[in-house]
């Protein structure tokens, strides 16, 4: 029978070295909140409840999560006592009774799921305690672990660590897992007798020793235990979670030619064998299928892109923007709630709003749909190998037949029937050997104003 878990997040810091209003876990990473991040490593690693102990802005956080989560609670800590004091707001989800609680941080977003499931596997072989540990490259500053014997015997904080302690090179990574028959007795024996008069959860290591418990520590990387404070860990956060995103979609067989150029959103989706050449950047809600191509300098959200369809360089896909198979959105071209049909071109320098584009229709450079009469938006259809001829300006609403032509330089405000030609523009005049005249009279015209 699978083992239940209660996760407490402890998100009750006001996080004021990030300089913002913004509760500090409500800051995005990848478009996504840091406290989500670590809530969705909870549920990947099997977690039956999670316990969010809130304080500062706590209202925020709750409407930033509502509706994410169905097992999730909120426990308020009404004081800053210290992360043992923050664990105890939430006794009464512990009371409830989880063979495994594990204690993590709201703003350690890069956890994941098996460095949580490495720690619920050693309570279920008969840890009472399990403790995170992390080896940075300078420990300064860090909690050493103090091991003998296989169990972990203390967490010694550096100002209170010998000579050879401070020698160790593991170092407390915050996150706790207690087996669920252990934690409330743990937590209870945690006193405040020292400088800042607060509880401090690590004392449990100490006290299970005491008491003959089995303590252990697991080691995770330096990103695994990254907690953001400032603005600055945020962006080393953000760069590490791009860096192990891009990692898995090469793996997964997404060719990208300059990788460390290409940014990604939390949900972005992209298929095996798609090419995204350097510099492009995926905004909220984006799939890619097999076969496409993102070309530089692109900026994609709330797109779907078919199978082998090209995009760009320097194109963008705007929310409901929907390119089907093998069609292409080309150089300068914006494109925002509109569906391309199969095969369709949209080659150079067009927009293409609030539009339906049938396969294999061919739209020219330059062209617009003018989908906003400054009070509504109108639809603009296109049929399927219709074509538009460049600098073509097309009055919503409006339709275009299949296998329509469109005359280049045309403002179309009337719908055009299928097979039908439409040319309207003013007609030319030629006002032969005028030219001379014309240039004496512009001449004039400068030599007066100087």
């Amino acid at each position: 029978m699978a083992r239940s878990c209660l996760t407490i997040i402890l998100a009750a810091g006001q996080g004021t070295r990030m300089k913002s209003p913004l509760p500090k876990v409500l800051h995005p990473l990848a478009g996504k909140a840091l406290v989500q991040h670590v809530a969705d490593a909870a549920i990947s690693a099997g977690t039956t409840k999670i316990a969010m102990v809130v304080g500062h802005g706590a209202d925020e956080v709750r409407e930033a999560l509502n509706g994410q989560f169905d097992q999730m609670n909120y426990f308020v800590q009404d004081r800053q006592l210290g992360t043992g004091h923050a664990v105890l707001a939430a006794r009464s989800a512990i009371a409830e009774g989880y063979d495994d609680v594990v204690v993590l941080f709201g703003d350690t977003p890069l956890v994941r799921p098996i460095v949580l499931e490495a720690a619920r596997r050693r309570l279920a072989d008969g840890a009472d305690v399990v403790v995170v540990g992390f080896r940075p490259e300078d420990p300064t500053g860090y909690g050493r672990l103090i091991e003998k014997d296989g169990r972990l015997r203390a967490i010694r904080e550096e100002k209170d660590a010998s000579h050879e302690e401070r020698l160790i090179t593991f170092c407390n990574g915050g996150i706790m897992a207690f087996s669920g028959t252990r934690v409330l007795s743990l937590l209870d024996a945690i006193g405040n007798d020292n400088a800042k008069g607060e509880f401090y959860m690590t004392d449990a290591v100490e006290i299970a020793g005491g008491r003959d418990l089995k303590v252990m520590a697991i080691e995770a990387s330096v990103e695994d235990v990254m907690g953001i404070n400032t603005r600055v860990e945020l962006a080393a956060a953000e760069a590490a979670w791009q860096r192990r995103r891009r990692e898995e979609l090469l793996l997964e067989g997404v060719s990208m030619t300059a990788p460390e150029t290409v940014f990604l959103h939390h949900d972005t989706q992209i298929s095996a064998d798609v090419t995204v050449e350097p510099n492009v950047v995926f905004g909220p809600d984006v799939e890619v299928r097999t076969g496409a191509r993102i070309r530089s300098f692109s900026h994609l959200e709330g797109a779907l892109v078919g199978e082998g369809a090209e995009v760009g360089p320097f194109a963008r896909l705007r929310p409901g923007a929907s390119l089907g198979a093998r069609s292409k959105v080309g150089n300068f071209c914006e494109v925002k709630k509109a569906d391309v049909g199969a095969g369709a071109k949209i080659n150079h320098l067009s927009y293409i709003g609030d539009a339906v584009i049938g396969a294999g229709a061919n739209i020219g450079a330059g062209t617009i749909t003018c989908n906003y009469d400054g009070f509504g938006k109108h639809l603009t259809e296109i049929g399927e190998n219709a074509f538009v001829g460049s600098n073509s300006a097309l009055v919503a609403p409006v339709s275009v037949g299949a296998g329509a032509y469109i005359a280049s330089g045309s403002v179309i405000t009337a719908s055009v029937p299928a097979d039908g030609v439409a040319f309207g523009r003013a007609r030319q005049e030629n006002k032969e050997g005028r030219a001379p005249e014309l240039r004496a009279r512009f001449a004039a015209a400068k030599e007066g104003k100087s």
